[in-house]
């Protein structure tokens, strides 16, 4: 969904939203197969920890849309390039191949997954995909239009990319996910071959929760991207994954207030939604 650009009282780095232009005025998939696919993995190891003995981390891919197609009235995101530039190079320290595409259209960013979900990543670790844009409840936006976001994911399903079955494959959402505001409240204070499900060993770390809007600094960067770069900075080579978007979660609930001019829209909190289908702890280092 388009920016809602919504400036602080100096004028200058401003608070704003990753909507479609006009929801501020406003408060407020498919199912997938359930067949599953078979791994092979070491006899009697029943480990709960995701190996990383590959000669690769993996892949990180990272779509960045900043700029859109003037029929869609969305208005560019300022702040998103800061978001990108730190990603890559979070990513990049903790060992991943890493890729930036820049403004890419519905098709591009299809082309791109499809591209990358085909590609041989039995020397790979893991995945990671960083989705910087506008978006809406289940859906993301390239630079002319929308797509659902399970068209983007489902290219990775266990059935579509089987070289990466039994591993994590982890995206990252900075997009808004509807046009509802948080005022916050104040308070005191591997065995023989197993059958495992194709939508087993994926995370979502959303920016936001379902429904409401992903808050975004003009000059910093959005929320959600600043705090997770920097507990991955921190606590990348030392936490398990889902300790650190824990930390993450606490970072952008505690420490960020937007800070606007624009009419009910000062003041107000988010807090980012994890959801994971991983059967193992990840850790990024050995």
């Amino acid at each position: 969904m388009s920016g809602v650009e919504t400036n602080s009282t100096n004028g200058a780095n401003g608070d704003c939203v990753d909507a479609r232009r006009g929801d501020e005025s406003g408060a407020q998939g498919a199912a997938g197969s359930s067949e599953s696919m078979q791994v092979d993995a070491k006899p009697k190891s029943h480990s709960f920890r995701y190996s990383l003995n590959f000669p690769s981390m993996g892949h990180c891919i990272i779509i960045n849309n900043k700029n859109f197609d003037r029929c869609t009235g969305m208005n560019v995101r300022n702040g998103t390039d800061v978001d990108a530039g730190n990603a890559m190079k979070v990513f990049g320290k903790l060992g991943y191949k890493v890729k930036v595409f820049n403004d890419q259209t519905v098709d591009q960013i299809v082309q791109v997954l499809t591209a990358v979900a085909k590609d041989d990543h039995r020397h790979c670790a893991s995945f990671v995909c960083v989705l910087l844009s506008h978006g809406d409840e289940g859906v993301f936006f390239g630079t002319d239009r929308s797509v659902e976001m399970k068209t983007l994911t489902s290219l990775f399903r266990g059935d579509r990319c089987t070289s990466l079955v039994g591993k994590p494959k982890l995206f990252f959402i900075q997009a808004c996910r509807g046009t509802d505001l948080d005022g916050g409240i104040e308070v005191d204070s591997n065995d023989s071959p197993e059958r495992i499900p194709v939508e087993a060993d994926f995370m979502y770390a959303f920016s936001t929760a379902p429904g409401y809007y992903s808050w975004r600094n003009t000059t910093t960067g959005s929320w959600f991207m600043q705090s997770l770069c920097e507990m991955f900075t921190k606590y990348g080579r030392e936490l398990e994954l889902m300790h650190i978007m824990t930390r993450v979660n606490h970072k952008v609930a505690l420490d960020f207030e937007s800070v606007s001019n624009m009419p009910g829209f000062d003041a107000k909190k988010q807090i980012p939604c994890i959801v994971s289908m991983l059967t193992k702890e990840m850790y990024f280092t050995s």
